[in-house]
């Protein structure tokens, strides 16, 4: 049995650097005639966590909030003689730079401006050029064996290569990675899980594969990317797992397939043997919710993997005539009889007369061949005898003449996965005038 555990240790906000799965909010605050609007009140909310964090716009009228877990977050403006503006959801995905500007009304602050609806939020904050795969088609794509690397192909500008689509599990796990992003080669591009290096020393192997239903959303970066990624030759897989909210949630699956509406193979047909086996088993269950209402959160989630099925193998083996010692039907592939000799009709051995030499002096192996290529029954060694049922007995006449490939049968071969993800998030109390920060660890 094989275990893939995901361990990505989540340090303090301070030693955080190297963690690039963040997003942030950034913006302008004017007034009505669109001059900059300094020492504004600005709060941001995570609509899951209750996670706030206070800043007040500098002398230019800007703010930004850095550091955002992906998730859905609301913005409030305030400031005296002006309406209070605010603006949610706004949807903050894995690397994202959100701007949200904000023109401000006169009025008393008790009146309240809420943005709902708006044309969608444009990625104006970097060059970096990419695309973001949603929780919704990450959750509900359909995935033979729940690969989450086969949706990197939604992207344009990645070129999938051979059995990169294909479930993970039992096969060779250089195919995990086997795409090519931005015009990049196979297996040369980087990946990312909240932030740590998904990537091996060894030819840039991809270590592990996600849990579908673990993962929140992941952004593929195709071109134009920041100084903070290195060690690829193509593109960076930026994926994020769930997180827990103040709302309990989870889910239980079990996704089955069997044989029934598979077909035979050829060979199988050929010899008239049945459709191997096939049973895969993909089963989980995930959950998440508060340990601690607005302060501490959990998510959690397990996937096993079973599959069992039959291969095909096609074998040449002893004839029914030559486990007897008959070899009178025993040629070559242009039907020429195969002599059998008798070892102990060797020439210049056991008693037997010398052998003839040849004009070079060597001597010239000779022996008499089996009457008939028939091997006598007492000549037979009674423990060879019994070791003639190692093989099957053939059920196909095989190729002509020689009767190779004659033996043609199925054999159950499987394997077993285990793949877990844990985790929590702990949103420190903020402090007077400062943005609150977070704290979080996945397991």
């Amino acid at each position: 049995m094989h275990i893939r555990v995901c361990l990505v240790c989540m340090l303090l906000g301070e030693a955080a650097w190297g963690q690039t799965f963040y997003g942030s909010i950034v913006g302008t605050v004017t007034d009505a005639s669109s001059s900059a609007m300094p020492q504004a009140n600005v709060t941001l909310l995570n609509l899951g966590t209750a996670d706030r964090r206070v800043s007040q716009t500098d002398g230019s009228g800007n703010y930004q909030f850095v550091n955002l877990v992906p998730g859905q977050y609301r913005v409030e403006v305030e400031n005296s003689g002006f309406r209070r503006f605010v603006r949610e959801p706004i949807t903050v995905e894995v690397q994202s730079a959100v701007r949200i500007d904000v023109a401000m009304q006169v009025g008393d602050v008790t009146q309240t401006v809420e943005v709902s609806e708006q044309t969608p939020l444009l990625q104006t904050e970097n060059a970096a050029l990419g695309q973001v795969v949603e929780q919704r088609k990450v959750l509900e794509m359909p995935l033979n064996g729940r690969n989450i690397f086969s949706l990197v192909a939604l992207v344009p500008g990645v070129i999938p290569g051979g059995q990169s689509g294909t479930t993970p599990t039992g096969q060779n796990p250089f195919a995990w990675a086997n795409f090519q992003i931005g015009g990049g080669q196979s297996n040369q591009s980087a990946s990312y899980i909240d932030g740590a290096p998904n990537n091996a020393s060894y030819v840039n192997l991809t270590a592990l594969v996600p849990t579908q239903d673990a993962v929140q959303e992941f952004r593929v970066q195709t071109n134009s990317l920041g100084p903070e990624f290195g060690r690829f030759a193509g593109g960076v897989i930026n994926l994020t797992t769930k997180s827990g909210t103040n709302g309990f949630h989870g889910s239980a699956y079990e996704f089955l397939r069997n044989r029934s509406l598979n077909a035979n193979t050829f060979f199988n047909n050929r010899a008239g043997v049945q459709r191997p086996a096939f049973s895969q088993n993909q089963f989980g269950v995930n959950g998440g919710g508060p340990i601690r209402k607005d302060k501490t959160f959990f998510f959690g989630s397990y996937e096993g993997f079973r599959l069992r099925q039959g291969q095909s193998y096609v074998y040449s083996v002893p004839t029914d005539g030559m486990r007897g010692g008959d070899f009178s039907d025993f040629r070559s592939a242009s039907g020429t009889m195969i002599p059998i000799y008798d070892p102990l009709t060797t020439c210049g051995r056991l008693g037997n007369p010398a052998c003839a030499t040849g004009p070079n002096g060597a001597s010239i192996i000779s022996r008499t061949p089996f009457p008939n290529n028939r091997v006598p029954d007492n000549r037979i060694d009674p423990a060879a005898r019994v070791m003639t049922n190692l093989w099957g007995r053939a059920n196909s006449p095989g190729l002509p003449f020689t009767a190779v490939n004659n033996f043609t049968a199925n054999a159950s071969v499987g394997v077993t996965t285990i793949n877990t993800t844990a985790g929590w998030i702990t949103v420190f109390p903020k402090s007077s005038g400062h943005s609150s920060g977070t704290h979080s660890g996945k397991t």
